[in-house]
């Protein structure tokens, strides 16, 4: 699904990513974790081809980027972040948000069919959305935005989804939404590969197979999620001493050792 073989990134001869490798697998969901500043964004904006490396090759879902159309890259891969959503109309409805998805637009251009409104809908109920429909995408709340960019790219029945951290700005109540949804989601049957980036180990739900814990544009360690959650790796990416629990839950809980 994700192929990245020593790439690099440097911007006024400052090192951003250095030498990083990194195989994501059909099947397996990942997070990328690590403080902020650390070059999350940055991978992720390689993967979807709008950042392009100093060195090094990308390749995603099977193709070499530089030798494919991106925009057939782009078709079958849906992305969740801050920016897309400061990129949406604020006066478009949710519903013409998410319905948008397939149409590859930012709102509504063109008529969309009945069909189309049809799953629409059925993704905002599915979504707790059902009640918000003709509402503004600006006069939502932050949860409510995210679960509405969730649902567009959803819509599109992608092969790859990516989620820059898309809880970072949501209260506890909205976290846990937004990770029940998303685990029902990659429990589907067609479930897409997930790919997550946060700085909160509460935010690795079950569900999440595997990880890359990143500081300073470097990979500290990747591999299962079992593994690279350990006291020793998140207390070297934080620069703190961190003691590391698997709670009841199946959710890691990062606390300061004393």
């Amino acid at each position: 699904m994700i192929e990245l073989c020593g790439v690099s990134l440097t911007r006024g001869g400052v090192p951003l990513l250095n030498d990083l490798d990194w195989n994501v697998e059909k099947g397996e969901h990942w997070t990328v974790l690590g403080p902020n500043g650390a070059g999350k964004t940055l991978l992720l904006r390689i993967v979807t081809g709008y950042i392009w490396p100093t060195l090094g090759t990308v390749s995603v879902l099977g193709r070499r980027l530089g030798t494919v159309d991106l925009r057939e890259i782009r078709r079958r891969t849906g992305w969740v972040s801050q920016a897309v959503a400061d990129l949406m109309p604020g006066q478009a409805t949710l519903l013409e948000t998410v319905a948008s998805g397939p149409l590859a637009s930012l709102g509504l251009y063109e008529d969309p069919s009945a069909e189309l409104l049809e799953r629409a809908e059925a993704i905002c109920r599915d979504y707790a959305l059902a009640d918000k429909l003709k509402r503004p995408f600006r006069l939502l709340s932050s949860g409510e935005r995210q679960r509405a960019l969730l649902a567009r790219a959803a819509l599109t029945e992608p092969e790859l989804l990516i989620l820059d951290e898309p809880m970072s700005n949501l209260d506890m109540g909205g976290r846990e939404l937004f990770l029940e949804i998303l685990r029902e989601l990659a429990a589907s049957p067609d479930a897409p590969t997930v790919v997550l980036t946060t700085h909160n180990t509460l935010e690795i739900a079950p569900f999440i197979t595997h990880g890359i814990v990143i500081k300073g544009g470097r990979s500290l360690k990747a591999g299962p999620v079992s593994e690279i959650m350990t006291g020793e790796t998140l207390s070297d990416a934080f620069d703190l001493p961190l003691a590391v629990e698997k709670g009841p839950a199946g959710r890691y809980v990062a606390t300061l050792r004393r």
